[in-house]
């Protein structure tokens, strides 16, 4: 890896950060422990929890379903009038997704590339296009290739009025073999969660595909948690203003700030499967 390229993987970590690792698997210690205490109970922990990841990711890239709009359609498969097709077919693309990891984890695969791509081809599968910018400001439908890098530019237009460019599409290949590469060496090395964290940020920072690379980034940083034995993180939806802060401060070469609101998130959903796990009327 180049020297620029090394800071957006590698930073020291606090002590503050290091005590939040700690509680964190703590906390996912705990829920294992629960867990083998009502095998019946979890199933249905498990499903909230997917309802739960599906509404939140979809949400943060603009989804009009409410969490219980999505509860009923992914469990009942009943859409709502009124609502964009989209939203759904976005729901149940995410839900094949999350078993698409699970899959990945029961048969012990192991990252790649080609992984990356197979989360992305599910996310956007029955997806033709995605509304872009032309180069005189319109709004135009922009075709999509799932499962395939990028062939042309993408960026978005900040808060601040700036504009965002993501990696150029010439350089996407050569710096997702790096980032799969930094995380299977990684992984046994440093912490899961500064993993897990860093290659979240990374996918976004690259932006390797058309669309769904926000929401294949949360899957993506999931799956290197379930693969060292850690429970997923779902990022929340009225966490966006801060998400989006840290993704920012970490284009600027300061990965901290992204990686603690993950162990916060983190831990949030611990402590909220754990509270459904030991609640009782």
């Amino acid at each position: 890896m180049s020297k620029d390229i090394n800071t957006f993987y590698e930073q020291d970590i606090t002590p503050d950060i290091g005590s939040l690792f700690n509680l964190a698997s703590s906390l996912n210690d705990k829920i294992n422990s629960l867990k083998s205490n009502d095998e019946s109970l979890w199933g249905i922990i498990a499903q909230k929890l997917k309802v739960d990841w599906t509404y939140h990711s979809n949400s943060l890239e603009g989804s009009t379903l409410t969490l219980g709009e999505t509860f009923f359609f992914i469990s009942q498969g009943l859409t709502v009038e009124g609502k964009p097709f989209k939203d759904f077919l976005d729901a149940k693309n995410h839900v094949e997704a999350i078993d698409y990891l699970y899959e990945i984890i029961s048969n012990q695969r192991g990252i790649s590339e080609h992984v990356t791509k197979e989360i992305n081809a599910l996310l956007l599968s029955g997806v033709t296009y995605t509304v872009a910018q032309s180069s005189q400001g319109e709004k135009v439908k922009k075709r999509l290739t799932p499962g395939e890098y990028k062939k042309q530019p993408n960026h978005v237009l900040q808060a601040d009025g700036n504009i965002h460019w993501y990696v150029d599409p010439i350089n996407v290949k050569d710096q997702m073999e790096e980032l799969v590469n930094w995380v299977n060496s990684q992984a046994k090395t440093l912490n899961p969660i500064y993993v897990a964290s860093v290659a979240h940020y990374n996918l976004v920072r690259i932006h390797a595909f058309d669309d769904g690379n926000g929401k294949g980034a949360r899957i993506f940083m999931n799956l290197v948690l379930l693969k060292n034995g850690f429970f997923p993180a779902v990022v929340r939806l009225e966490k966006k203003r801060k998400y989006l802060e840290a993704l920012s401060e970490a284009d600027n070469g300061d990965l901290l700030p992204f990686i603690r609101f993950i162990c916060i998130e983190l831990i949030e959903t611990y402590e909220k499967v754990i509270h459904d796990l030991t609640f009782r009327n």
